[in-house]
């Protein structure tokens, strides 16, 4: 049986937001903080410097799966969730988040070659949407994603990918996905999810050798880079962009 040939040139791009394209300044661990204090968790002590460091060692994970690990029962983790999605969206309201550098001309550069973009987060919906609010992001990507809108599971699940392939319908077989994001679970949840390039971006969280152990096809300086890779013809994995 012969396969029906697929536009190599058109792929579905599927980007992380904290990190990737934007800058938060360190507003996960600050927001953390506040959600924290209301468990009871106080600055200072062994157990909040165990769980800020989990923190830090899961970005990219969906925050209520973080807050069901840390406090245990599902109604402490609900309101762990709430206290921290209420602190960030003052932070954002704030004015204290901003794009990364080159990121909106690289989405839309990427649109403009003809590619489907798909902005995905770890947030709750209601912090997604202030932040592409405060940002004007509202129209910049063909689609936005939480867990929520994937069935509940966040990355490392290829959950959110794999929605974003189901609901553009862009592309024909999964290895035409791009997916980038500047997390170990970032690159997981792409590899998992069967995307053919897996970009690791050194704006965030992970340094090049947690993306790359983890299973980065490519690490850029930064996802503006991402347009230039993507029009190179067929890059093998482990090429970077020169």
């Amino acid at each position: 049986m012969t396969e029906t040939p697929t536009d190599t040139n058109r792929r579905l791009v599927v980007l992380d937001m904290a990190g990737t394209t934007v800058a938060d300044g360190g507003l996960v661990e600050r927001a953390f903080e506040h959600a924290a204090g209301r468990l009871g968790v106080e600055p200072g002590t062994p157990a909040h410097a165990e769980k800020l460091q989990y923190v830090r060692d899961t970005m990219g994970e969906s925050k209520i799966s973080v807050f069901r690990h840390l406090f245990g029962t599902e109604d402490r983790a609900r309101l762990a969730n709430s206290a921290f999605e209420e602190a960030y969206a003052e932070l954002v309201d704030g004015g204290l988040v901003a794009p990364l550098p080159g990121a909106r001309a690289a989405v839309e550069e990427l649109r403009a070659a003809g590619h489907t973009v798909a902005l995905t987060t770890g947030f709750a919906r209601v912090t997604q949407d202030a932040i592409l609010a405060a940002l004007g992001w509202q129209d910049l990507a063909d689609l936005t994603l939480c867990p929520a809108d994937a069935g509940g599971r966040g990355r490392p699940y290829p959950d959110m990918v794999l929605a974003a392939f189901l609901r553009t319908g862009a592309v024909a077989d999964v290895r035409e996905t791009v997916v980038a994001g500047d997390t170990a679970y970032d690159m997981l949840s792409g590899r998992r999810a069967g995307a053919g390039i897996v970009a690791g971006v050194l704006t965030g969280a992970h340094d090049r050798a947690t993306l790359t152990g983890h299973g980065a096809t490519h690490v850029l300086d930064s996802v503006a880079a991402l347009p230039a890779l993507l029009a190179l013809p067929a890059l093998p994995a482990g090429t970077e962009p020169s």
